[in-house]
């Protein structure tokens, strides 16, 4: 596995999800924003816009691109509490990633990605483990995700990236 497309390796589901992972995974999400906003406060308009690897997006679509699913995964778990089982809209990631808002600057992003996980870990601590598997299909797997499965994916997802832009940073010296 590369290790600049995986610093922290694939997402692994554990077999059975403990109430000690979701706590874990909660912590990860509360503290991702106040993390990523210290990491990338300081960098100019031409640090932003260093791709995180070859081939990869800039670290300015990369944080773009934090807030935009984070965003879609708020609205997952709403579905999930809201709907019976409901078949979710996927979305096109690397298209919006080059949509002309992934170039604007980031604060918008930082604040809405604060404004999102708010959300999400008041949501995720305030339901019953029971109430946690529910779940939403996605279109692409036509497969189930419970909303344990969707904390954890989350919760990795933003490490992983978090880990694309500390990694860009080690590596320049920034």
């Amino acid at each position: 596995m590369d290790p600049l497309k995986f610093p922290i390796g694939g997402f692994e589901l554990p077999a059975e999800i403990s109430q000690q992972h979701i706590e874990t995974a909660i912590e990860k999400l509360e503290h991702l924003p106040t993390a990523l906003r210290q990491l990338v406060s300081s960098w100019s308009d031409s640090q932003l816009d260093t791709p995180y690897r070859e081939g990869g997006w800039t670290a300015r679509q990369l944080i773009h691109h934090l807030a935009d699913s984070h965003l879609h995964s708020l609205i997952r778990y709403k579905w999930a509490l809201s709907e019976e089982t409901p078949l979710i809209k996927a979305y096109d990631q690397d298209g919006w990633a080059g949509l002309p808002d992934a170039q604007m600057p980031i604060e918008s992003s930082l604040q809405l990605l604060e404004a999102v996980h708010q959300k999400i870990v008041y949501l995720v601590r305030s339901l019953p483990l029971e109430e946690m598997k529910r779940g939403f299909i996605h279109p692409d797997t036509k497969k189930e995700r419970t909303l344990l499965e969707n904390t954890l994916l989350y919760a990795w997802h933003g490490t992983h990236h978090y880990a694309h832009l500390e990694g860009l940073a080690k590596r320049n010296h920034w």
